[in-house]
């Protein structure tokens, strides 16, 4: 029984002994700016998806024609009727994102926005119809963003989900939860 009592003791001291080089090794590699270190802060380092307005409508409706609408459009109306046509894309659920448009402020003071809508075009939602609810976003920064010029094209970078907002403007098909507003610069 000592035996099988000093074999396991020694498994065990060997298994910690390697466990803490192990640790050591990996911690050295880190501090020396070796292939774990970049491993390490690519791992930290959630990656942004760039996204275009196109990405946001569901690839198989991409090239579907809309059908035209006959009725007249009411111009006395405070809010043209917006086409609740298209659908989201679901696997865009949850992922950290960056998105190019225009801001249509609803929430915030003379400084900052807390939330607004981001559009593809200069005027969506205001003077002229909205456009459908997959391409209107819904976007939402906790301690606010600071107020850019309207006709401004700026990046929006944060955490999208899919949900719907019924708004008086208009339905948006996705939530932005922000984390950044930034001026507009193309993708190189």
């Amino acid at each position: 029984m000592e035996n099988g009592h000093s074999k396991w003791s020694l498994k065990n001291r060997m298994k910690r002994l390697t466990q803490v080089q192990w640790i050591y090794f990996l911690l050295g590699c880190v501090l020396s700016g070796g292939v774990f270190s970049e491993v390490a802060i690519a791992a930290k380092e959630p990656q942004i998806m760039s996204l275009d307005w196109e990405d946001l409508i569901p690839e198989q409706e991409r090239m579907r024609v809309p059908v035209e609408d006959d009725t007249p459009v009411d111009h006395d109306s405070d809010t043209p009727p917006q086409a609740k046509l298209g659908s989201v894309r679901h696997e865009l659920n949850n992922q950290l994102v960056k998105i190019p448009g225009f801001v249509i402020p609803l929430e915030g003071d003379d400084k900052t926005v807390t939330e607004f809508l981001l559009v593809p075009f200069l005027g969506a939602c205001i003077h002229v119809p909205p456009p459908p609810p997959n391409q209107i976003v819904y976007v939402k920064f906790k301690h606010g963003a600071p107020i850019k010029k309207l006709w401004d094209i700026v990046n929006v970078v944060g955490y999208l989900k899919t949900e719907t907002m019924n708004l008086d403007l208009g339905e948006a098909g996705y939530v932005l939860y922000g984390s950044q507003l930034e001026d507009f610069q193309p993708e190189s």
